[in-house]
């Protein structure tokens, strides 16, 4: 998969369509920016259309990006924004018909600021693209509202296939996720990292130490998880079962420790004690030292697309253990790269620590996916992939 650097050529001018992005945090929002920076260095322009969650500025130049932000309603506290067809929606719309794009880029199916992306691609005939980013529904763990989430899901994505018709995934599981809608993912868009910075940052040697400041034995195997605090990820069962890997090995207990924010912090805070600490939101240089003195990196999550977090784990050396979703078959092909389990109940979860425990080969095991992400899944290799697309397309 690794691809020869791109040569620069004519200057392009992208438009990504982001239901959000930067300051708010996220995966989509991680993606955005980085395949932004990307293209940016290659020579061509980038300007994202996003939603305003955060109470920012409606329009900055963000490491010359250009982001407008427009103004929205914030459904399911912030995780489905909604545009308000106001005076600064359509002062933007007139900017972007001023502005020549060669290639529209919408980020995420089910918004409808997806649609929008789309739509206006479709009225000014330029290239565009859909990338997928999840595995399953949108869940807010309430079976009525999730029932009747899935069908208005599908509706949105009806209309979406009428102004857009080529999809990709963000991971073949993304890609397999779109035949749900009778969409046939033209392929796979790869979520990557920044490999030269987070080495960069590992290069140095800052005063916090999160084994001293959580006061975790140098001796001791700690386990770590980093990323949004919501039950789908499968934090309850990863905490119960380090609770119960303790009650029975009391003589050699493990520690945990959780960065990230979102509705189970009330849960951490109430299950933290010797051997669980929560971190709290972590910036991404203090993720990347704190990642560089974790064992055993867990991700039990029921729906993801490409987990970034697996992806920094596995460069800071972390030995993986996450569920057959999104990326994991592509990251860890077979168990000598890590463990990949069917489903994320607490049996499950507590007997893949107990295996990577005991693992003799966990070193063989993490230099194999470092070698594996820094020959596929960097940024540098992504933009390749968007950019053969677009001149498929021309």
């Amino acid at each position: 998969m690794q691809k020869k650097k791109e040569s620069k050529g004519d200057i392009m001018n992208f438009l990504f369509f982001s239901a959000q992005f930067l300051p708010h945090m996220g995966g989509v929002e991680n993606f955005t920016y980085n395949i932004s920076k990307v293209l940016i260095e290659n020579g061509h322009t980038v300007t994202v259309i996003t939603s305003n969650t955060t109470n920012s500025v409606s329009f900055e130049n963000l490491e010359s990006i250009s982001v407008y932000r427009l103004d929205c309603h914030n459904f399911i506290d912030g995780r489905y924004p909604v545009f308000k067809r106001n005076k600064l929606f359509k002062e933007t719309i007139k900017k972007l018909n001023q502005s020549k794009f060669d290639f529209v880029i919408v980020n995420t199916r089910f918004y409808f600021h997806s649609i929008l992306g789309a739509k206006y691609a479709y009225k000014h005939n330029i290239p565009c693209i859909t990338i997928d980013h999840g595995t399953s529904h949108l869940t807010v763990h309430n079976k009525l509202l999730d029932f009747l989430g899935g069908y208005y899901e599908h509706f949105i994505t009806f209309v979406l296939k009428r102004y857009c018709s080529d999809f990709y995934g963000v991971s073949k599981a993304s890609s397999q996720w779109l035949k749900h809608f009778n969409i046939v993912s033209k392929g796979e868009i790869y979520n990557a990292i920044d490999l030269n910075r987070i080495e960069n940052i590992s290069s140095q040697n800052p005063s916090l130490n999160f084994r001293i400041k959580e006061n975790i034995p140098d001796n001791s195997i700690l386990l770590a998880f980093t990323g949004r605090l919501l039950k789908e990820k499968g934090i309850v069962q990863l905490v119960s079962a380090v609770e119960q890997w303790n009650d029975n090995h009391q003589q050699s207990p493990i520690y945990l420790c959780l960065a990230g924010e979102g509705p189970l912090q009330s849960f951490l805070m109430e299950h933290a004690n010797e051997y669980i600490h929560y971190l709290g939101r972590l910036s991404f240089e203090q993720v990347i030292y704190f990642l560089r003195e974790s064992d055993i990196f867990v991700l039990p999550s029921d729906s993801e697309g490409f987990s970034t977090s697996l992806l920094e784990a596995g460069v800071c050396k972390n030995y993986i253990i996450t569920t057959l979703r999104g990326g994991a078959k592509e990251l860890l092909p077979d168990d000598t790269y890590g463990i990949v389990i069917e489903n994320n109940d607490l049996d499950s979860v507590y007997n893949a620590i107990n295996k990577a425990l005991n693992c003799q080969n966990r070193e063989e095991a993490v230099n194999k996916v470092y070698k594996r992400i820094k020959e596929n899944f960097t940024w540098e290799v992504t933009s390749e992939t968007i950019m053969d697309i677009y001149k498929a397309k021309r």
